[in-house]
């Protein structure tokens, strides 16, 4: 067997030798490995993956809004939401992905590798598939685990490598259309599966259990109601100070002798400028709200938190009421160390510089002497240890 390409004679015979084990020719006996299961799972894996997708992008533009994006205040539920089932879409994804893949190992390892420079081209964007792919599930996990073996910004990473990873699917799609189609237009099994062999409606079904008991045994991290089975999620959502999770200590943070000196000022910084001491704070109408905290690894936890309005304080600067606003925090290091607030968020009833939590005074790993709490807003922009708010002028504000 000759091939040609671009003038170059290549003998696909003479390099039959290199073939060894999962390459070699007859290597792959199993029913298991069919179009019929491949198509299947790739509409399960489809589904999962680009609802995971959709809420990720959700996440990524809640954190790094465009000029005219300005997200609803209601429902306050909204992040817990959308960023619940990016995790939990993601996590069933994982053995779904396994599955896909072995299902369609043989066209991976098919001989020879190229028959054209076309195919040579096909073959190739299936590696930023399967590879976009694996990346963005692995890394997704160990984030969800908090544990970052890698030298690179995991947010940006993982939105640009699902663009290039969804951009590759949807080719993939367009370019095998007809063979899926063959695919799920026959039934699974046509005849009786081997003496101790799974057969292929049970493989396929074995994926798709597998994928919604991880995901029963994760979501709680979101669900509440469900926290008794949560047992591989990472976190518990009444475990912490306060019965509140904790990301990222004081001391970690380095904020623990800023947070608690005694002559702590809390600057707003508007037309009419003003500074406030804590106890004029906690002298000022005091509003109680109930919101969640909703982090970026997929876990929430509602809580009962009570503060100062931050309209009441921007109003009593004179800010306009379609002002950006940009909050600062005492600490001085670390990507979150500050955040923005649009409207109509800005000006929502509920969006508070809390100073209670739970019926307590704030925690210091919870942002004492106040943090920022407001709707439908992921937890990375809840700002801690708040020190000023301003008008805002640049950012992703």
């Amino acid at each position: 067997m000759v091939h040609r390409t671009r003038g170059n004679l290549i003998d696909w015979d003479r390099l039959e030798p290199l073939r060894k084990g999962p390459l070699r020719e007859g290597a792959f006996t199993s029913p298991l490995h069919s179009e019929r299961v491949a198509a299947r799972l790739g509409l399960a894996l489809a589904v999962a993956f680009g609802t995971c997708f959709l809420t990720g992008l959700v996440s990524h533009f809640m954190q790094h809004p465009a000029g005219w994006m300005h997200w609803p205040a209601s429902p306050s539920w909204l992040y817990r939401l959308t960023q619940g089932v990016h995790v939990a879409t993601g996590t069933a994804s994982i053995p779904l992905l396994g599955a896909k893949l072995y299902a369609v190992g043989p066209k991976l390892f098919a001989w020879p590798p190229a028959r054209s420079l076309l195919h040579a081209a096909e073959r190739a964007s299936l590696l930023l598939l399967v590879g976009g792919a694996v990346f963005e599930l692995v890394t997704g996990l160990l984030n969800v685990a908090r544990y970052y073996p890698w030298h690179f910004f995991f947010p940006m990473a993982h939105y640009w490598v699902a663009w290039i990873t969804i951009g590759a699917l949807v080719v993939h799609v367009a370019a095998k259309i007809e063979v899926i189609r063959r695919g799920l237009s026959k039934p699974l099994d046509t005849e009786d599966a081997k003496p101790g062999s799974l057969s292929r409606r049970s493989f396929v079904g074995a994926a798709v259990v597998a994928g919604g008991i991880v995901t029963l045994t994760t979501v709680g991290e979101t669900l509440t109601p469900l926290r008794r089975v949560d047992v591989l999620g990472q976190r518990r959502g009444d475990i912490g100070p306060q019965q509140l999770p904790v990301n990222k200590s004081a001391v970690e943070a380095d904020i623990t002798t800023r947070a608690l000196n005694p002559s702590y000022r809390l600057i707003v910084d508007g037309p009419q400028p003003f500074t406030l001491r804590l106890d004029q704070l906690r002298a000022m109408t005091q509003h109680t709200v109930r919101l969640p905290i909703s982090c970026v690894e997929g876990w929430s936890v509602q809580a009962t938190w009570s503060g100062v309005r931050v309209r009441d304080l921007l109003d009593r600067a004179g800010f306009d009421p379609s002002a950006d606003v940009h909050v600062e925090s005492l600490q001085t290091n670390g990507r979150y160390k500050e955040s923005f607030l649009r409207t109509p968020i800005s000006r929502d009833d509920r969006t508070l510089l809390g100073l209670r939590l739970n019926g307590a005074d704030l925690d210091l790993d919870h942002g004492f002497p106040c943090r920022l709490i407001a709707p439908a807003r992921p937890g990375v922009l809840q700002t801690k240890w708040v020190a000023k708010i301003s008008l805002a002028t640049g950012g992703d504000g």
